[in-house]
């Protein structure tokens, strides 16, 4: 079996039905479908039933109560039997009918396959993301790829999910298996997934505390010294980004317009404490 995709559910009912329909409508079908649900009370269990019948590929589900989402996720892992995985959570759903299979179409091999996705907060309201070919320590410092359209070999769960961590053990989990394992990777340049942006991402408390855990996180893995220049290079860009630094080449012609901007930005480093980064003479 090629693919094992594991929806986790708590009490969403209507996202849960949108990820369903989404999963059963699609024309591959060398997967089986694995729902993880923690005990809901909001008749999430009773639509499982209903749908059952309808999902064509092989079906498992168990609704009790878990710890946390990685608890539920860890669950499916276990169960799991495809060669890929993917995390599909309860809200968010395939881009079109025909995903799977213009995924596995390509043929690819690698231990992790990542797509982009589209970022849903409203019919009116669609934003696209896209997630570059190399993948670095400094992309994982400022962020991270779509765990929803990423497809794990299930041989890279030696370990399972950190579930210490409520927010952020995927993140961890690719860090160390990216990062520090070199595990390969394969950028597909489609949208594979719909991701719901009006659930729990966009709770303040979710943002500070998946701020808590990633910092935790970089702490444990990378030196303070390699920290310390993630920070740096950080804040270069966000000052070059809203400064004149982009317009340099445009006045490269006129030298007296190009030392006002270097003097400039020279200041700009100065008030913003990094006197350190001006360029040497």
């Amino acid at each position: 079996m090629k693919l094992s995709i594991i929806t986790v559910n708590l009490n969403n009912r209507e996202g849960l039905e949108r990820t369903i329909q989404s999963v059963i409508s699609q024309t591959f079908t060398d997967f089986e479908y694995i729902i993880i649900d923690g005990g809901s009370a909001d008749g999430s269990v009773e639509l499982i039933q209903s749908l059952s019948p309808s999902i064509p590929q092989s079906f498992t589900w168990l609704s009790e109560p878990d710890t946390g989402i990685y608890n539920a996720m860890n669950k499916g892992i276990k169960l799991a039997k495809g060669e890929y995985l993917q995390f599909l959570n309860s809200g968010d759903w395939l881009y079109s009918n025909t995903i799977l299979e213009e995924v596995f179409a390509l043929n690819r091999s690698e231990d992790i396959l990542y797509g982009d996705d589209a970022l849903y907060y409203s019919d009116q309201k669609i934003s696209f993301k896209t997630y570059p070919s190399a993948l670095t320590g400094y992309l994982f410092y400022m962020g991270t790829i779509s765990h929803q359209a990423t497809f794990h070999k299930k041989s890279l769960f030696d370990k399972p999910y950190n579930e210490t961590y409520k927010i952020a053990a995927d993140w961890e989990f690719q860090i160390k298996k990216i990062i520090f394992s070199d595990c390969s990777t394969y950028h597909i340049d489609k949208t594979i997934i719909n991701f719901d942006m009006t659930g729990i991402s966009q709770n303040p408390s979710f943002s500070n505390l998946q701020m808590k855990e990633r910092e935790s996180i970089l702490k444990k893995y990378f030196p303070a010294k390699i920290l310390s220049d993630y920070d740096d290079l950080r804040d270069l860009k966000t000052i070059t980004t809203y400064s004149l630094y982009p317009y340099v080449e445009l006045f490269s012609r006129y030298p007296k317009l190009q030392r006002i901007v270097k003097r400039f930005m020279k200041l700009i480093l100065i008030l913003n404490g990094k006197k350190h980064l001006i360029p040497r003479q």
